[in-house]
């Protein structure tokens, strides 16, 4: 078992958890030290569902236990390796290498969209990693480019984040019934409640070539219920980059799982075209995929049915339950806001509480003591106005008013921090306040919702909307707006982006809440 000492956490009696990296909907990722070996690794604490009872507690923990050690059996270069698996605190965490960079989602938010070359080798690793995982009756349901990193130096592709995992024929490492996964890369099939087969991961892979080449998913879209309408029915559209692998992409976006292109066919492809620069056209008597079990009915030309509904229905309650209400929670508030309460930051666990009330209550318990240590690709900014935070490199410095900005170049994504006095009612009387005032203040303010949660133990409120930009240029926008009451101050962090990116966005306003910290003389 771990102990713990002051701010250090041992986890399995030898791994000391040194600072958090990252944060998925199944748990939590921290950089740590194996103090048996003298090395850095990574260690993942996946969440157990507190609202069940202490039995099926214990079998949620079991399964999750046992298929995680299903996945660290995956040996391959391109899938991340698992060292170890321990219960923690009740908590099962993964200990897996440590690999350093980031993401390719950070390399195309960075970066911009990767050329076709790039993307071709990137999807023969992914494949390569499919072909092991699905040999071994491991599905990963959760492929999309911020569970794909990038090793500099070597170029090494590496899957990661198996948390949301399925081994065949057992349930999956969350509850049963709920839905995991991002949605904007979740195969039709599973959109719809039906069960799914190996084929649901190369679906994934489809759609995650078509954002490396783009800067985002085909099936991106303003709201829930629009994805799983693009996802479900409407006409897949791949980007105009996806040109020169379209026959891949097209035969992996197939609705009918019995039609979609099979691994061995998208590899032959994809290596033609790394060869020759042009993609042939697929082989249409090798497109089925063998799958680990039975493929569903096509979906092809179905119109949305009561299921398909019912299970949007499902994503949306969801929606508003403790895990999937995290990623509404972090969209932040715009810099033309007036100030207010956002969402907690990475290194907060929120659990969602029923409310009758139309403002439901989040309540936020903070898992390990704020830091300012900046994640890589971030600097640490200690701010004359009185604070220091974390902000990506190549962000700079700016003033509106009371308001301190830390903008990207071109201003496509601002990062806005206010200081000020506790306003009557504190933080969520404050957040509603802007709210109420938000068309006046964002030009085409709507989709607006105030959360009380708390901050570090603070009391806090956490407001989200969409506008319509500054400028038809400009295009539409999403913030995210987190403001909590420390003392006699008021601190409001947060972070706007184009609604095409809200991932990005998050990932920001994640780490400037998450590292922000008063200065001493605050």
């Amino acid at each position: 078992m771990g102990t713990e000492g002051g701010n250090v956490r041992v986890v399995g009696g030898r791994y000391r958890l040194e600072a958090r990296i990252g944060r998925g909907g199944m748990g939590v990722v921290w950089r740590a030290s194996d103090t048996l070996l003298a090395r850095q690794v990574a260690v993942k604490e996946l969440g157990v569902d507190e609202t069940l009872s202490e039995d099926e507690a214990r079998q949620q923990r079991e399964r999750m236990l046992r298929e995680a050690r299903a996945v660290a059996r995956l040996r391959h270069p391109n899938i991340i390796v698992v060292h170890d698996v321990v219960l923690h605190d009740e908590h099962p965490c993964i200990v897996m290498e440590l690999i350093g960079g980031g993401s390719l989602a950070d390399r195309t938010a960075r970066d911009g969209p990767v050329d076709a070359v790039e993307a071709a080798r990137i999807g023969l690793a992914l494949l390569a990693a499919l072909r092991v995982a699905h040999a071994a009756g491991v599905l990963h349901r959760d492929l999309k480019p911020a569970n794909v990193l990038l090793e500099p130096g070597t170029g090494r592709v590496v899957l990661t984040d198996f948390g949301i995992a399925q081994v065949e024929g057992a349930t999956t490492l969350t509850e049963t019934g709920g839905f995991v996964g991002s949605p904007e890369y979740t195969a039709p099939e599973r959109m719809a409640g039906d069960r799914a087969g190996a084929g649901a991961d190369l679906w994934s892979l489809g759609a995650l070539l078509c954002a490396a080449l783009s800067g985002e998913s085909p099936f991106r879209r303003d709201s829930l219920g629009g994805i799983l309408h693009a996802v479900v029915y409407e006409e897949v559209r791949p980007p105009a980059e996806a040109a020169p692998l379209l026959p891949v992409i097209r035969g992996l976006l197939e609705r009918e799982p019995a039609r979609r292109m099979g691994l061995d066919e998208a590899e032959r492809l994809l290596l033609a075209y790394l060869a020759t620069g042009t993609t042939p056209r697929p082989a249409l008597s090798r497109m089925p995929y063998a799958p680990i079990r039975r493929e569903v009915p096509g979906l092809r030309g179905r119109r949305i049915s009561t299921r398909v509904l019912l299970v949007a229905a499902a994503l949306v309650a969801a929606l508003a339950g403790a895990a999937l209400a995290v990623a509404l929670l972090l969209a932040h508030r715009d810099d033309n806001a007036p100030s207010g309460p956002t969402s907690s930051a990475p290194g907060v666990s929120r659990t969602a509480t029923a409310s009758p009330s139309p403002t439901p209550t989040v309540t936020v318990t903070r898992q390990e003591t704020r830091t300012p240590t900046a994640p890589p690709g971030y600097r640490t900014v200690a701010d004359r106005k009185g604070f220091s935070l974390a902000v990506p490199e190549g962000f700079t410095r700016s003033l509106d008013g009371p308001r301190v900005l830390y903008t990207s170049p071109g201003r496509t994504f601002r990062i806005g921090i206010k200081l000020s006095a506790v306003p009557a009612g504190g933080p969520g009387a404050a957040q509603r306040r802007a709210a109420a005032d938000g068309p006046r203040t964002n030009p085409g303010y709507r989709d607006g919702k105030v959360t009380d949660t708390s901050h570090d133990g603070h009391d806090a409120a956490l407001w989200e909307f969409t506008w319509n930009g500054f400028s038809a240029a400009e295009g539409a926008r999403h913030t995210l707006d987190l403001c909590w009451r420390e003392g006699r101050r008021m601190y409001d962090v947060w972070v706007s982006g184009p609604v095409g990116r809200i991932d990005q966005a998050r990932a920001y306003f994640d780490a400037a809440v998450d590292t922000f910290a008063p200065s001493a003389t605050e």
